[in-house]
């Protein structure tokens, strides 16, 4: 059962995101967001509606390209579904707060150093010989053997109440940065450091960082597809806010997923023409994906279905056109979609990967909107995408392509 928050601090965060921008139709939104929320002193109204609101803002200032903006949303939005900690959004966006938090990360820090430092001299108190290789043994044990600590009820324990949960999720919105370090330690080091910042594009080291994030993201969803166990919602999750892998004609993975109240969409991508694209998510261990029941192959029921939920999803797309345009500033109007499903790995039977692409291209030649791939073709894809913008970035190299 959802647990809906709200209250001042979220109410002063929406009242000063409504600074942040100059878009008529975004400030509308946030407008209708502070109505639901009451005045100052109110009751800041909580529950669905809110969290309706405020993923409003958050598509409506992508469709204006404000992904600064939309991702702040999306933020309110999760804090008021109960899923993100109000510490979480004050280290974002509350400066004092993030000071305190910053102050408390330092501490850590340091307790970390002193009790390793603490570990070392236990070490070196029974071994005085010991080396380097010593110490890093010692580490990986006590890395290894992080299933069996527990916490102590002595005056050196710790104990933590389930509150604490809040620590956690603090942690995985952590960034470390290390700032006024100590100069280099010569002066040839100073001037090789200067050269180096001094010839950086900044632009490049950008790309560079969006490549290896892709690629990363690329490997989760690998890993998920290997994995015979994974199910439809830990393959979402791997693809959540990677619109790339679909190919370069979407801008943005929109905020809402939901448009008419008998649909729910996997993935809706937006068009650079601001259509909508929906994508239908199903497994990828699916046995039957292709069966041969009179010597030649066909889509096994499983695709059918998955197809089928496709066409509804369109068709009530096509007779809500003008309300959600007139809500949300989506064209659903013709909308298309993309069916994912399966992986020839998974198939039983002797069918080779080409035998199962040449069925599932001919079904798609007599289907206009609706397009059926595997997963094994979604990943090639984009690993030939990758491939080719890291060739981009190093245009010295004569890689081609993976395949």
């Amino acid at each position: 059962m959802a647990t809906f928050r709200s209250g001042f601090t979220l109410w002063r965060m929406v009242q000063a995101a409504r600074e942040l921008t100059e878009h008529a139709g975004v400030q509308r939104r946030i407008d209708a967001v502070l109505s639901i929320m009451g005045g100052l002193g109110g009751t800041y109204g909580k529950g669905r509606p809110l969290v309706d609101g405020l993923e409003d803002v958050a598509q409506e200032a992508l469709l204006h390209e404000d992904i600064e903006l939309a991702r702040r949303f999306q933020r309110f939005a999760s804090y008021a579904r109960g899923e993100l900690f109000l510490d979480i959004l004050e280290n974002y966006y509350d400066e004092e707060a993030r000071q305190r938090s910053e102050e408390y990360m330092r501490r850590m820090v340091a307790m970390g150093a002193e009790r390793a430092v603490a570990a070392l001299d236990a070490l070196c108190d029974e071994n005085p010989a010991a080396t380097a290789t010593d110490a890093r043994a010692l580490f990986h044990g006590i890395a290894r053997s992080t299933d069996y600590l527990g916490l102590g009820t002595g005056e050196g324990g710790i104990q933590l109440p389930t509150k604490y949960l809040k620590r956690l999720q603090e942690y995985g919105h952590m960034e470390m940065v290390l700032r006024n370090l100590p100069r280099p330690a010569s002066a040839e080091a100073a001037r090789m450091m200067g050269d180096v910042l001094a010839d950086a594009d900044a632009g490049l080291l950008a790309q560079l960082l969006e490549l290896k994030a892709r690629r990363a993201g690329l490997a989760a969803l690998r890993a998920a597809v290997d994995d015979p166990g994974s199910s439809e919602s830990a393959l979402h999750a791997c693809l959540r806010s990677q619109e790339w892998i679909f190919g370069g004609a979407y801008v943005a993975e929109l905020t809402r997923r939901q448009y008419t109240p008998d649909t729910i969409l996997d993935i809706p991508l937006l068009r650079g023409d601001g259509s909508l694209h929906v994508v239908e998510l199903k497994r990828a261990n699916i046995k039957d994906l292709v069966i041969r029941p009179s010597g030649h192959l066909m889509l096994g029921s499983p695709a059918h279905h998955a197809v089928s939920q496709a066409q509804n999803y369109l068709r009530t797309m096509d007779e809500n056109r003008q309300t959600i345009l007139a809500q949300y500033g989506v064209d659903t109007r013709r909308a298309s979609a993309t069916v994912v499903i399966g992986h020839p790995r998974y198939v039983k039977g002797s069918v080779t990967s080409q035998e199962i692409a040449e069925t599932l291209r001919t079904y798609n030649t007599h289907t206009a909107r609706i397009e059926v791939i595997t997963y094994e073709t979604l990943l090639d894809s984009a690993a030939r995408m990758l491939a080719l913008s890291s060739a981009a970035q190093n245009p010295g190299t004569n890689e081609e392509p993976a395949a």
